[in-house]
C-alpha cells in the first residue's frame, strides 16, 4: 500500500483490454471525448448511479466542516472545531496478561518485547464493541480494536539498522508485523485510553501459528516438510487494508507478502506472476529464517497472499486463513450482506494492471450464532470484474468453468485460487490501476473503488497511448463505483462509471487537471463510507514522489470526505511529514473517529537511515523522542457532536 514499486517490473503478462481502453471506447462513441479537457465532463456521465437516495442512513451526508489547508508541517491538522490526540503509536504496551514492556526510543527492545507492543506501520482499522453486538449497534464507549501492522522499516525498528544482522533481528521484525488487538475506552470527558491489563490484548504477528482452510487446504501445492498435511502455517504478512463480517470477526488482508521472499533456485511460473525475484526486497529475512527462500521451499510462498479470518472477541481462537477468497496482493476484504442473507466480499489486488474480485458465500450467515458461521468463508464462488461499455459481468473463477480445465493447466479449485492471477489473466479480465480500497454505500449497496495510479499505462502496455486517452500515463488515480444488478450483491452484471478523476486543477498539462470539485487530491487509497453516506477518501502519495514532479504542490498526504449526490470534496485532515493516511472507522454514534497514520518520517528510499531516524520527521514524540513512530489517532469534535457535520 505504501510502495510505488516504481522499481518492479509488470508482472501481469496478460493483454487484456485495460479500462482505459474500456472508458475510452465508451465515451467516444457518446462524443463526449473531445481531447483532454472532457476530463471534466467525467463526473456528471448520465448514468442511473447517480443521485443515490439516503433512505436507510442514520443520518443526511452532509458535510458540516470547513477545509483545512495543503501542509507540509510536521503534526496532524484538523478542521476548527475539531481535536485529534495520539492513542497508541508503534511499540506501546497492549496490556498483555504476560506483560507490558514500555517503548524504548533508542530501539532496543527485543524480539520479545516487540511481541508484546503495538506492531509498526499500522494500517487498517476495525471498531468492535464490548459487548458483541449483532445488530451493528452497540457501545461507542467500550470496544476492541483491531489495528493493521503493514510492514517496517529496518532503520527506526532497529537501532542500527541492517548491521549485525542476526536471527534476534529478523525475529523482531517478523513481530512487528502481523496485527495488534487491544481494549479501549472512553473516559468522561471524551478522551479514550488504551485499557491495561486487558484479556483481549493480543498480537498477531508473522510467527504465529495459523490455520488454512478451504478448498486449497492440504492441496499438494500448500505441503512443506514444516507441514506435510498442508493445513497449517506459520505467520501473516503485510497486513494492509482489511474487513469485517457481521458475526464479529475481523478479515486481515496480506498484500505485498512476496517483499520477504527470495528464490536462490529455479523460479517457477508462478514465483514470477506473483512478484518474487532472486534478490527479493532487501529484507534478508531469509539469511535466519530458510522458509523465505523459495528455492529451497517452493511451496512456503503459496501460504501468503490470503485473506486471514481472526476473532478478536476470543484472544485464544486461532486465526485461519480463508483459501476461498483467492490468493493475490489483497488489499482489503470489504463486506456487502445481500437480502437473503448470503455475504458478499469485494477484494483488490493492488498491483499495476491487477483485477477486482468479489467471493459470494454459498449460504446465509446465522445471526443467532457465532459459531455457526466458523467455515462460511470455505463455501462460495469467487469472481473477477470485466469492465464492458457501461456495463460489466462478473466472471466465476471456478474449476471447469470459462475455460479453467486441467487442459488449460488448471488442475482442481484448490490449483484455480493458489494461481487467482493466472485464472484471472485466463478468463481475460479487466486490468486496472492498481485496485485498492472498496466502500459500499451503507443505503444503495452502491460500490467504489479507488484506483490509485498507475504511471506505466502507456509505458509497459499499449493500452491507454491513443490520443483519445486522457490519463495514459495515469500519475493522479481515479474512484470508480459501479450498481450491481437489482441491487443485489451476488449479482453476476453490474453497471458502472466514473466517481472522481483526481488531480492538479491548475496542472500545467491538462489531461492531469482532473475533475476534482473541491479540494486537490491525488493517489487516493484509503476509503471509507461513514453511516451517514459520507464517503472519506484518504491518500498514499508515495514518498519517492511527495512535494516533487506532479506532486510538487500537493502537499503531505491528506484524509478528504466527499458528497457523492453533489460530488464536492473537502479536506479534513492533513498528516505529517512522510506519512501515509490509512485506516480510518467510527463509533457507532459516530461521535469518535479513529484514524491511523503510516509510516511518519519516511524517506524517499522507504527505509531510515538508522544514525538520522528523525531527519524527516519526529511526530509523535516531538524533541522528546528518538524516532518518528505510526500511530492511530483519535478525533472529536470540540462539542461532542457527529463527525463530518
Amino acid at each position: 500500500m505504501s510502495h510505488s514499486y516504481s522499481d518492479q517490473k509488470v508482472i501481469n503478462p496478460a493483454t487484456n483490454p485495460s479500462f482505459d481502453e474500456v472508458l475510452t471506447a465508451r465515451l467516444s462513441r457518446r462524443g463526449l471525448l473531445k481531447g483532454a479537457a472532457s476530463l471534466a465532463m467525467l463526473g456528471s456521465l448520465p448514468l442511473s448511479l447517480a443521485g443515490c437516495a439516503t433512505g436507510g442512513l442514520k443520518r443526511e451526508g452532509i458535510i458540516g466542516f470547513s477545509s483545512v489547508p495543503l501542509s507540509m508541517g510536521d503534526s496532524v491538522r484538523v478542521p476548527n472545531g475539531y481535536t485529534a490526540n495520539v492513542l497508541l503509536a508503534w511499540g506501546d504496551p497492549i496490556g498483555h496478561a504476560s506483560g507490558s514492556p514500555a517503548f524504548k526510543q533508542d530501539a532496543s527492545n527485543t524480539a520479545d518485547e516487540q511481541a508484546l507492543q503495538t506492531g509498526m506501520h499500522h494500517d487498517g482499522i476495525h471498531y468492535f464493541p464490548l459487548p458483541y453486538s449483532s445488530d451493528g449497534s452497540g457501545s461507542s464507549t467500550s470496544a476492541l480494536l483491531a489495528i493493521n501492522n503493514e510492514y517496517i522499516d529496518e532503520g527506526l525498528l532497529h537501532g542500527d539498522g541492517f548491521a549485525n544482522w542476526s536471527a534476534a533481528k529478523v525475529r523482531k521484525s517478523q513481530n512487528a508485523m502481523g496485527v495488534t488487538v487491544v481494549e479501549v475506552r472512553a473516559g468522561a470527558s471524551g478522551s479514550w485510553d488504551i485499557v491495561r491489563p486487558s484479556r483481549y490484548a493480543r498480537r498477531i504477528t508473522g510467527n504465529t501459528p495459523m490455520g488454512l482452510s478451504g478448498p486449497a487446504a492440504g492441496s499438494a501445492r500448500m505441503m512443506t516438510a514444516a507441514n506435510p498435511g498442508g493445513n497449517e502455517c506459520l505467520g501473516t504478512l503485510n497486513n494492509c487494508a482489511h474487513g469485517y463480517t457481521p458475526w464479529g470477526t475481523y478479515l486481515t488482508c496480506e498484500e505485498n507478502w512476496d517483499n520477504f521472499f527470495m528464490n536462490s533456485g529455479a523460479m517457477t511460473p508462478d514465483h514470477t506472476r506473483n512478484g518474487i525475484t532472486a534478490k527479493g526486497r532487501g529484507y534478508r529475512w531469509h539469511e535466519f529464517d530458510e522458509r523465505f527462500d523459495a528455492g529451497k521451499h517452493p511451496n512456503e510462498p503459496n501460504r501468503f497472499g490470503w485473506v486471514v479470518e481472526i476473532d478478536p472477541y476470543e484472544p485464544q481462537s486461532k486465526p485461519v486463513k480463508r483459501t476461498a477468497l483467492g490468493r493475490f496482493s489483497h488489499e482489503g476484504a470489504w463486506p456487502s450482506f445481500g437480502d437473503d442473507g448470503r455475504l458478499t466480499i469485494y477484494m483488490g489486488d493492488d498491483r499495476q494492471f491487477e483485477y477486482i474480485y468479489k467471493f459470494v458465500s454459498r449460504d446465509a450467515w446465522n445471526r443467532n450464532d457465532r459459531k455457526a458461521n466458523n467455515t462460511l468463508l470455505d463455501n462460495g464462488t469467487l469472481y473477477v470484474a470485466k469492465f464492458n461499455d457501461g456495463s460489466g459481468e462478473w466472471l466465476a473463477l471456478e474449476h471447469g468453468k470459462n475455460g479453467l480445465t486441467a487442459a488449460a493447466g488448471f488442475r482442481d479449485q484448490a490449483d484455480v485460487l493458489i494461481r487467482t492471477r493466472a485464472a484471472a489473466d485466463a478468463v481475460k479480465a479487466t486490468p486496472m490501476d492498481r485496485p485498492e480500497w472498496i466502500a459500499v454505500h451503507p443505503a444503495t449497496r452502491e460500490v467504489y473503488c479507488t484506483l490509485t495510479n498507475n504511471s506505466r499505462r502507456g509505458v509497459d502496455k499499449s493500452p491507454g497511448t491513443n490520443p483519445s486517452n486522457p490519463r495514459a500515463a495515469n500519475t493522479f488515480g481515479h474512484i470508480i463505483r459501479w450498481r450491481e444488478m437489482g441491487g443485489d450483491p451476488a449479482a453476476l452484471k453490474f453497471q458502472w462509471d466514473i466517481f472522481v478523476m483526481a488531480g492538479v486543477p491548475d496542472h500545467p498539462d491538462p489531461a492531469k487537471r482532473g475533475n476534482i470539485k473541491g479540494d486537490a487530491f491525488g493517489s487516493p487509497d484509503g476509503l471509507w463510507f461513514d453511516d451517514g453516506g459520507i464517503l472519506w477518501i484518504q491518500t498514499d502519495v508515495s514518498t519517492s514522489v511527495l512535494h516533487t514532479g506532479d506532486y510538487e504542490r500537493m502537499g503531505n498526504n491528506q484524509m478528504l470526505a466527499a458528497d457523492i449526490n453533489t460530488g464536492e470534496v473537502r479536506r479534513f485532515l492533513t498528516g505529517p511529514n512522510g506519512c501515509e493516511i490509512t485506516g480510518v472507522i467510527n463509533t457507532p454514534d459516530g461521535r469518535t473517529m479513529f484514524v491511523n497514520i503510516q509510516h511518519p518520517g519516511e524517506t524517499s528510499s522507504e527505509r531510515n537511515d538508522p544514525a538520522k531516524p528523525k531527519a524527516v520527521s519526529s511526530w509523535p514524540d516531538g524533541v522528546s523522542g528518538g524516532r518518528p513512530r505510526s500511530a492511530t489517532i483519535v478525533i472529536r469534535k470540540n462539542d461532542g457532536g457527529v463527525i463530518g457535520t
